[in-house]
């Protein structure tokens, strides 16, 4: 029996099937159509939803495997990358193990973009992809749930109901994670706490730590089962946050009125902009394997944070958020232009989501 059926990616033999039923998808080819013919005519509607179903049928005809599919994805990130960033770089690839597999914990800055560039690098570099860890909140549209699954997404229960639901969700999701990474010897992506970070600082989420034990407690030690996993902290840095200003203004009015709703499928749009928008630079390094003994949650968190914090890359422009905060001068002019395009309200906090990383590392010196 399938004891992770309802969670796991899709296997080779499902991806035919998947891929014919989200062609047949009236929600799939409407949002194909409504992202790149968004400026064309209502009543082409008809005819571009033919020709994009034609053009799919085609795409797919080579598509018989996950990799098949993958390899699909890596040319649109080839696309990606040339026309969204300056410069993407990777540092610490090399210390990777090809024979194992690991579970990379990473800050979360982009909804898609994090695991995607984690991918491409390890793709470039002869390594196997990594299954990624999604939330149940972004998959509300059951063809989203089918893409990203195909692409070796799994489910991560965040609406589980009740306190038994959500314990039963988290043990399977413990046990997924560790079966994959010591059975299959495969990569996985994690955040290192649920949902981005918004006002630009890194930390990780203990609970998220506890889970991986879950399903290891009656075996082993709390020290025994981290050092099983393979685990690698990645920090990942964006010079630009295409987002930015979207979430200065959840930021700003939680702190208004205590409160923010999201619009339906507001975290698509967030996964279109982060994709679409530029980023500039972008740095990926993979930290050292965590090989210690780490004998509670907390002390594991703690290396976590301050290899992701050291790692993370810092750009002119976090220095000069920072320089304007405390009052100086920033000789920064690119800076300076984009933060006239931004609303008065919201450029204090904008400010601080950009120095919040360089405070994080200046710290961490401390």
């Amino acid at each position: 029996m399938d004891q992770f059926h309802d969670i796991r990616p899709y296997n080779d033999d499902e991806v035919a099937k998947v891929l014919a039923n989200l062609i047949n998808t009236p929600d799939f080819i409407d949002t194909i159509i409504g992202f790149r013919f968004k400026h064309w005519p209502t009543f082409l509607k008809g005819p571009l939803a033919f020709f994009v179903k034609l053009v799919l049928k085609r795409q797919i005809a080579k598509i018989h495997n996950v990799h098949d599919f993958q390899s699909l994805v890596k040319g649109y990130m080839d696309r990606m990358i040339k026309t969204t960033t300056t410069e993407v770089e990777y540092r610490g690839i090399e210390k990777l193990d090809k024979n194992i597999g690991h579970l990379f914990i990473s800050n979360h800055r982009d909804i898609a973009m994090d695991p995607a560039f984690v991918n491409y690098g390890l793709y470039l570099n002869g390594l196997s992809t990594v299954r990624i860890a999604i939330g149940d909140n972004l998959l509300r549209r059951p063809f989203v749930s089918d893409l990203m699954r195909l692409n070796k997404s799994f489910i991560v229960k965040r609406s589980a109901n009740g306190v038994r639901e959500m314990m039963a969700a988290f043990n399977q999701l413990s046990g997924y994670i560790n079966h994959s990474v010591e059975n299959d010897s495969c990569n996985l992506w994690i955040a290192q706490k649920e949902g981005r970070a918004k006002d630009g600082l890194d930390k990780t989420d203990p609970a998220i730590i506890k889970m991986f034990y879950m399903s290891k407690k009656k075996k082993m030690s709390f020290a025994e089962a981290m050092k099983s996993l393979n685990i690698v902290p990645v920090s990942i840095s964006y010079e630009y946050d295409p987002c930015a200003l979207d979430k200065a203004g959840e930021l700003f009015e939680k702190a208004e009125t205590g409160n923010y709703e999201k619009s339906e499928f507001e975290d698509i749009d967030s996964i279109k902009n982060g994709i679409v928008g530029q980023k500039g630079k972008v740095v990926v390094t993979f930290g050292d394997q965590i090989t210690e003994d780490f004998e509670t949650p907390e002390d594991l968190v703690a290396e976590i944070d301050r290899q992701i914090i050291k790692n993370y890359e810092i750009y002119p422009r976090n220095k000069s958020a920072l320089a304007l905060l405390n009052g100086d001068k920033s000789d920064n002019q690119e800076f300076e232009h984009y933060l006239s395009n931004c609303p008065q309200e919201l450029k204090q906090t904008l400010l601080q989501m950009y120095a919040n990383p360089l405070i994080q590392k200046n710290q961490l010196v401390d």
